[in-house]
């Protein structure tokens, strides 16, 4: 009985120490899924904070205010005015044979016919001279458009090139847009459209020709 006895509580302390080993086992292996999920939520708390986030980030913020261009005085803006946004315009100054008040033929600027592009190099409007009024006309895509008189030039950088102007706007059009408070632009770093060596005489009235140019535009406003 005795032998027995002491049998049964050797079985008994056996089992109680299997029992404790199997469940600090147990205990161990369901620590990792959970340290896993621990390690997953700190990075996922900490990505946003990462250049590459950062970088999205910066995206979506503004870009930096357009700084006005260099230009001798003679064509500076007025006092107060800001730039509110500038473009790039390619395409062609035209030109049109035409009697003097003399009688005699000679080349006249008919107007512009070019693409505005911005800095992302994306076509926002047209450069044209308007049909009715045969002003410098800008047009953009958002509606919003301005014709203008140039109220002083200066000789470009480029000898074969058309001269730098300041525009007075006289007139705006269409919808509200960019160019709505737009009241003076800026015609700089011109390249070609000067007038090339064409024949102009009466057998040559009416007669068009085109002379590739690309020029800045900065438009103005005065400061808010």
């Amino acid at each position: 009985m005795a032998v027995s006895r002491y049998r049964r509580q050797m079985e008994a302390e056996w089992i109680r120490a299997t029992s404790a080993w199997l469940l600090l086992r147990y205990n161990r292996l369901m620590r990792r899924p959970l340290l896993a999920a621990a390690a997953v939520l700190t990075l996922t708390v900490l990505i946003p904070s990462s250049p590459i986030a950062n970088a999205q980030s910066n995206q979506n913020e503004p870009s930096a205010q357009e700084s006005a261009p260099d230009v001798p005085d003679a064509i500076a803006v007025p006092a107060g005015e800001t730039v509110q946004f500038f473009v790039t315009a390619k395409g062609s100054q035209i030109y049109t044979c035409q009697p003097a008040a003399d009688g005699k033929f000679a080349w006249t600027l008919k107007g512009p016919e070019a693409e505005l592009r911005d800095r992302k190099d994306k076509v926002i409007g047209q450069h044209f001279a308007d049909p009715t009024t045969k002003l410098p006309t800008w047009k953009l895509k958002d509606g919003s458009e301005v014709s203008g008189k140039a109220a002083a030039h200066v000789d470009s950088l480029d000898s074969d090139s058309i001269p730098w102007l300041l525009v007075n706007v006289v007139s705006h059009a269409g919808k509200p847009g960019l160019l709505t408070n737009v009241t003076t632009i800026q015609r700089v770093h011109t390249h070609g459209g000067k007038l090339g060596n064409d024949a102009c005489d009466e057998t040559h009235k009416d007669t068009e020709t085109k002379s590739d140019y690309k020029a800045d535009y900065y438009f103005f406003a005065p400061a808010k």
